[in-house]
C-alpha cells in the first residue's frame, strides 16, 4: 500500500466517496455531484503546493489506477484556535481490511517526521465505531464530544488527539 497526492483525474473517485448515501451516512447524507471536479482542482493545486496533505489510499503498487479512498491532513481554525485535522474515507469493497487504520498511522509518520503539524485531531461522528476504533487502536486520546461543521452542516463528533511527535504507538 502507499498514499499519494490526490490529483485533478481522481474525479471518480471523489464522487464515489462524497456523493454516495452509504459513504456519507456519518456525515450527513450525500454531497451533490456538481461541483466535485473544481473540488478535487483545488484539493489537486492545496495537495502540490504543500499546503494540506491530501492523500489518495493506493492498495496494490502493482495496480497504480485504484484507489481504495482518502486520508488527508490539513490545518484551519476551531474556535479562533490554530488545529491540524485528519479525515479519512475509504470505499466499501476496501472496507474491513485495515487500509484506512494504515493509512492513518502513515500519514501520522509523515507528520511526526515533518514536525509541522503539532497537535493533530481527527472528528469522527459519535456513532461511527469503525473510525472511533482507528482512533483508539494508534493512540489517540479522547477529549470528549463536540460539534463540528462539515460541508456546511453540524454534526456531533467525538474530539481525538494524538501528538504524532510524541504519542504515536
Amino acid at each position: 500500500m502507499r498514499l499519494r497526492n490526490v490529483r485533478a483525474d481522481d474525479v471518480e473517485a471523489y464522487v464515489r466517496m462524497r456523493c454516495d448515501p452509504v459513504m456519507m451516512a456519518e456525515l450527513g447524507g450525500p454531497l451533490p455531484r456538481e461541483g466535485m471536479e473544481e473540488k478535487v482542482a483545488r484539493d489537486a493545486r492545496g495537495a502540490a503546493a504543500d499546503l494540506d496533505w491530501i492523500r489518495m489510499i493506493v492498495p496494490d503498487d502493482d495496480v497504480p489506477e485504484v484507489v481504495a479512498g482518502t486520508v488527508t491532513l490539513w490545518a484551519h481554525e476551531t474556535d479562533g484556535e490554530p488545529v491540524s485535522e485528519i479525515g479519512w474515507m475509504v470505499l466499501p469493497e476496501f472496507q474491513g481490511r485495515g487500509l484506512a487504520k494504515r493509512a492513518v498511522r502513515m500519514l501520522l509518520e509523515q507528520a511526526r517526521d515533518d514536525g509541522r503539524w503539532g497537535p493533530v485531531h481527527a472528528y469522527p461522528a459519535t456513532a461511527n465505531g469503525p473510525s472511533n476504533g482507528i482512533c483508539r487502536s494508534l493512540g489517540f486520546r479522547l477529549v470528549g464530544e463536540r460539534d463540528m461543521p462539515f460541508a456546511g452542516r453540524m454534526l456531533r463528533s467525538n474530539d481525538w488527539v494524538i501528538d504524532p511527535g510524541l504519542d504515536l504507538v
